[in-house]
């Protein structure tokens, strides 16, 4: 009765609109009160939810996006992609992908790439000839790269919501060949879309304009090698490198672009301030959902259940993809990651998959969450910038769709996709 108790108030609180955080909060809360416990415990769970020394990393990481988006980072980073692949066909399309792949490592953010990459390419593209819907598409896909491209916060929930035995410098590195698999698999797509209706190229501006535009973008870029150098080699850690991250920040959009004024700065405080409230807020009431999850044994219920199902390792794992993927339809990543790495992570492991290997399935299967209706954050921005409706732009993301779906099986059955790079820096 008491699972049904918690899961079914969770179910009815978002069915009627409660934002994800209370609905959380407010059935574990409920449930509480059945079992006759003290109503303090869920308080206490809600505060050491959010009281994790290694959780400081997130705030930095999203005030450093913030500041390279303020600070106009984007604008160079898509003028470096126009020069390298803007003369294939269907050129703005694959500038759109690569300029994403670059902004993700300075952001980590999906819906951030969505907004500023976006807010650059659709106007161009709208412009240039290409149908509103497959500019939206084409971003909204290329944003998830951004997942996958350390730094990635949502990699260090995962960590933390696995109890953090897990490497973060070890998750950093797995996600970084799914993440340019999939660059590949949406740069195909985008060309053979383009090649189909008919898409124009752009023209290739010269080795020396590119080799200009390179080393503007530079400064920026370098945030990717500082930060995976420095956590991969030791001489600090995720959460020092996110505060590492801020201050490089700083440096470049105030003394080398010098892009970034007092008004972008405030912004970019508020912006991170509110992103951080959001997000803080969610995991606390996550942690108390998922603490009472355990003391359900929903987990190990969860496990017979699945094997009950079936004993086929492959189709087992295919079967979490898919509940993942339909719980990422009308839930955000952060309390997914949160409810849904403790219950599918002992599955996983029995499975004989490393922890690793599951983080990155999980993080890329969620964040084609994000680009699912009736809820996806991510579409919902593109479309807003792309001022297309999101039915219209679904009714024609299916090869993209299709293109992150196979990474995602490729990224689930062969391990030395996201395992290799890793054992390689053992």
């Amino acid at each position: 009765m008491e699972i049904t108790l918690l899961l079914g108030s969770f179910v009815l609180l978002l069915l009627i609109g409660t934002p994800v955080a209370f609905a959380l909060g407010i059935s574990a809360f409920v449930t509480v009160l059945y079992m006759d416990l003290p109503a303090i415990v869920v308080f206490q769970q809600i505060s050491s939810g959010m009281n994790i020394f290694s959780m400081l990393a997130i705030p930095f990481f999203v005030f450093a996006g913030d500041l390279m988006l303020r600070g106009q980072i984007a604008d160079r980073l898509v003028a470096l992609a126009s020069a390298m692949v803007g003369h294939m066909r269907g050129g703005l399309g694959q500038v759109n992908v690569v300029a994403a792949t670059l902004f993700g490592g300075v952001s980590g953010s999906a819906v951030a790439d969505a907004s500023a990459v976006g807010g650059v390419m659709i106007p161009q593209m709208r412009a240039r000839g290409y149908a509103p819907d497959y500019a939206v598409n084409v971003t909204a896909n290329a944003a998830l790269i951004d997942l996958l491209i350390p730094p990635s916060h949502n990699m260090i929930l995962y960590v933390i919501a696995a109890g953090g035995a897990i490497s973060v410098a070890d998750l950093f590195t797995a996600g970084i060949i799914p993440g340019l698999l999939l660059m590949v698999a949406l740069m195909f797509t985008a060309w053979a879309v383009a090649v189909k209706r008919g898409y124009p190229r752009e023209a290739f501006p010269g080795w020396w304009a590119l080799a200009r535009l390179a080393a503007a973008a530079l400064p920026g870029l370098m945030l990717i090698v500082i930060i995976f150098a420095g956590v991969r080699s030791g001489i600090f850690t995720a959460t020092e490198s996110a505060v590492v991250a801020v201050l490089y920040a700083l440096l470049v959009t105030l003394t080398v672009y010098r892009s970034l004024d007092w008004n972008g700065f405030v912004q970019a405080v508020l912006g991170g301030a509110r992103t951080t409230g959001m997000v803080l807020l969610i995991i606390g009431c996550a942690s108390a959902f998922g603490w009472l999850m355990a003391l359900l044994q929903v987990p190990a219920m969860t496990v017979a259940l699945m094997q009950g199902i079936t004993d086929n390792p492959l189709l087992l794992l295919l079967l979490i993809n898919v509940i993942l993927l339909l719980l990422g339809t009308f839930m955000d990543m952060a309390p997914l990651i949160m409810i849904g790495t403790p219950i599918f992570l002992p599955v996983a492991l029995k499975l004989g998959m490393d922890p690793v290997q599951f983080g990155v399935v999980m993080i890329l299967n969620l964040g084609i969450g994000l680009i699912t209706p009736p809820v996806g954050p991510v579409l919902f921005v593109a479309c807003a910038v792309g001022k297309v409706s999101m039915w219209d732009a679904t009714k024609t993301s299916l090869p993209f769709y299709t293109a992150a779906f196979l990474v995602l099986m490729v990224v689930t059955y062969v391990p030395a996709v996201s395992l290799w790079l890793p054992r390689l820096f053992h």
